[in-house]
């Protein structure tokens, strides 16, 4: 046992030293969220051979799984006049790109029958240059002749690299491929793919979990624990009986997750779970108490509870542990606290508060533990940058060198929440004072007028750095995400901007402004701010193109409600109702024929894709065939009906992939079979706050009861 302890202390002591590039590891294939096939798979053949596929794509297996609750199946024939190849590809996560060190190839297998060992396949990895490994044969590494129980391979990566040193992060692709010829068809399961070390430390066993509750919705339940914190436990393993008997394991969960959302459809008779610790060699605790839960049906009313529920976990259980604060994505980096996302994850809050998910003191909490960490982390004339490290409050340049200071839209979105907590806790006791006061100096400190670079300068520009001052120069040009940015500039009463900033630079109307929506939007409509054309059947008096993604009418009227914002061109409540209604017709029309679209599966915003980050719009050019739950649900003010449409086919009809602990995840693309596995922090919170909007009003209630809002909205009306 001391031997044990020595290599857990040694363990934990090199977590520490790597705290500030957070390591991960390199996984290729865990599960897939979807059924039918596992998009990040290739499979190609020729002459007589052949490889099972579903559109190049390899099939994935219910029936047949290690860590529940699938696996690859890999079917193939190969023949002397033929070849075949199946490779897996490593899905690039947003924040998970530093690995840690690994001497092997990992992978659990499971055959049908005995097949020889010379007709299993060749292995090779293959890095992002292309470069490809050397093959080796899979018979060599199985345990036994026998692998028709679940049995683990670990290829020494010495052996496929010609003992060449490898960076982990260069090594892209696993590849399975023909070796030697088969008289029938070889079929075997492959699953928990990953690059490991050769050496890992023992979990100490007896270390059960707990389940702490289950809960029953229309087709899932939530079963939840405590959030755990030793890093020995790899995943928990979630066990299901539905006959009160016989317990059979449907799923995992990353020790980062606190809960776990079971897709069961409605059940007639209690549901049972119960709970296991992996450790890093797939060796299992002794069982959990179990927790016992029913499904049930709900009405619209108890639907948005549910949502707005779970998608404010992410901010709740799922926050930066020692800010309190929102990460970026999840999973992603563990320390990389969103400040913009915050901002939203704070309203949130707020609703849930309103909700009773939390209590008033329990809100309270957190917002002294938010605004403490707020008050002592970097900031650039007030501003703050993108990214914060959660752990030193430093600044993290997730998105290059340039990225290293103040962040003027990201502190916009921060002080839209921060504004609306102020008027939440009106109390007297000592904890709702701290919090008033330390956001009005947090508010007051934020230099607006040093982000106009020049006194006479008619834009606010995004960026600031400390060492490279105003190297990105992105001038803020409207329409897009910021008009908060100018509104709270306006707002401020100690280092305000002039009103007439909102127009000569929001809204301008200069050549440059043309020129910039001009680019983003590539077309002429709406260059000058005023749009006026109709699309679908609509028109549209403010917007780029026929309105973009869907974040423009959400972001920034989280906390400003558009039915009290007029400017000389518009009522905003009119304006983004409109685009949110163009958004939906695009959805049902469906120009390019995408799989799902229509009147209950819409929402084109900006959100995950299939290989990268893309904010998609009504159009043609801008429809990447992915729709995004916030989309549609974040527009729920604008669009109830379809709002509701919408919400209740996500949920019935793709919640089993969509929908988990944190609520929806962040996209799907039926065309390309694909769900995305991470939560948004941008995209989690506008679900829950602007469902709160259309319920009660209550965030534009407390933003707009700032004095300074008011002062605002009558500074640019007298410059209209």
């Amino acid at each position: 046992m001391s031997n044990v302890r020595l290599l857990i202390a040694a363990f934990l002591l090199f977590v520490s030293l790597v705290h500030a590039q957070e390591l991960h590891e390199k996984i290729f294939f865990e599960n897939s969220l979807m059924d039918g096939s596992y998009y990040y798979t290739k499979t190609e053949y020729t002459g007589n051979s052949w490889v099972k596929n579903i559109q190049n794509k390899l099939p994935v297996s219910d029936e047949n799984s290690f860590t529940p609750g699938n696996s690859l199946e890999l079917s193939y024939r190969s023949a002397s006049e033929g070849f075949w190849s199946a490779a897996i590809l490593h899905h690039e996560l947003r924040g998970k790109d530093h690995f840690q060190d690994a001497d092997e190839l990992s992978f659990w297998i499971k055959t049908e029958g005995n097949p020889a060992p010379e007709t299993l396949p060749f292995v090779h990895l293959t890095t992002q240059r292309a470069t490809q490994s050397t093959k080796v044969k899979l018979g060599d590494y199985l345990s036994s002749s026998s692998a028709t129980n679940w049995t683990r391979v670990r290829i020494p990566l010495s052996a496929m690299m010609n003992d060449k040193p490898v960076d982990q992060a260069e090594i892209a692709v696993v590849v399975f491929s023909q070796n030697q010829p088969s008289t029938s068809d070889v079929r075997i399961f492959i699953d928990q793919v990953e690059l490991v070390p050769a050496a890992t430390i023992a979990m100490i066993i007896d270390n059960a979990p707990k389940a702490v509750s289950a809960k029953g919705y229309e087709q899932h339940v939530d079963i939840t624990w405590k959030k755990e914190t030793n890093p020995l436990i790899k995943y928990i393993k979630i066990y299901r009986s539905l006959n009160g008997k016989d317990f059979n394991p449907v799923g995992i969960q990353s020790p980062q997750i606190a809960g776990y959302s079971d897709f069961t459809g409605p059940q007639t008779t209690p549901i049972r779970y119960k709970l296991t610790h992996i450790d890093q060699n797939y060796r299992e605790t002794a069982f959990s108490n179990v927790v016992t839960a029913s499904t049930r049906s709900m009405t619209d009313d108890e639907l948005l509870d549910m949502v707005q529920l779970s998608n404010f976990r992410y901010y709740w259980d799922g926050c930066e542990s020692n800010s309190g604060l929102a990460l970026e994505n999840i999973p992603g980096r563990s320390t990389m606290i969103a400040t913009g996302a915050s901002g939203f994850g704070m309203m949130a809050i707020l609703a849930a508060t309103k909700r009773g998910f939390i209590t008033r003191d329990q809100a309270a909490e957190r917002f002294i533990r938010i605004t403490t960490f707020l008050s002592k982390a970097d900031r650039f004339h007030g501003v703050f940058p993108h990214f914060l490290d959660g752990t030193t409050g430093h600044v993290v340049p997730f998105f290059g060198q340039r990225d290293n200071g103040g962040d003027l839209v990201e502190t916009s979105f921060l002080m839209q929440g921060l504004l609306a907590a102020r008027q939440f806790f009106n109390g007297n006791n000592a904890n709702e004072t701290q919090i008033r006061n330390t956001i009005t100096k947090l508010w007051n400190e934020v230099e607006w007028d040093w982000y106009r670079r020049t006194n006479d300068s008619d834009f606010l520009f995004w960026h600031w750095s400390p060492d490279q001052e105003w190297i990105i120069n992105h001038k803020l040009i409207g329409w897009n995400e910021t008009m908060i940015t100018y509104f709270l500039a306006i707002a401020s009463s100690t280092h305000g901007v002039p009103a007439s900033l909102y127009y000569s630079g929001w809204a301008s109307q200069s050549a440059e402004a043309a020129i910039y929506r001009t680019n983003w939007g590539q077309t002429t409509d709406g260059a000058s701010y005023i749009n006026g054309n109709t699309y679908h059947g609509i028109a549209l008096p403010v917007g780029v193109s026929n309105g973009g993604p869907l974040f423009f009418v959400h972001y920034s009227f989280l906390g400003l409600n558009p039915h009290q914002f007029t400017d000389r061109y518009v009522n905003y409540f009119d304006n983004n109702q409109r685009i949110a209604e163009i958004n939906l017709r695009y959805c049902i029309e469906n120009p390019l024929k995408h799989k799902g679209y229509g009147a209950d599966f819409w929402g084109l915003t900006a959100s995950d894709g299939v290989s990268y980050y893309t904010a998609d719009e009504p159009t043609v050019k801008g429809d990447k065939g992915k729709l995004t739950a916030t989309g549609a649900l974040a527009s729920f003010p604008y669009t109830p009906e379809a709002s509701m449409r919408a919400l209740k086919n996500y949920y019935r009809t793709y919640g089993k992939y969509l929908y988990g602990y944190y609520g929806f995840r962040d996209a799907i693309d039926l065309d390309n079979n694909w769900c995305s596995p991470i939560y948004m922090g941008l995209n989690q919170a506008p679900i829950t706050v602007m469902i709160e909007n259309y319920r009660s009003n209550l965030l534009w209630d407390l933003f707009m009861a700032n004095p300074e809002v008011q002062e605002a909205l009558k500074k640019i009306s007298a410059s209209r």
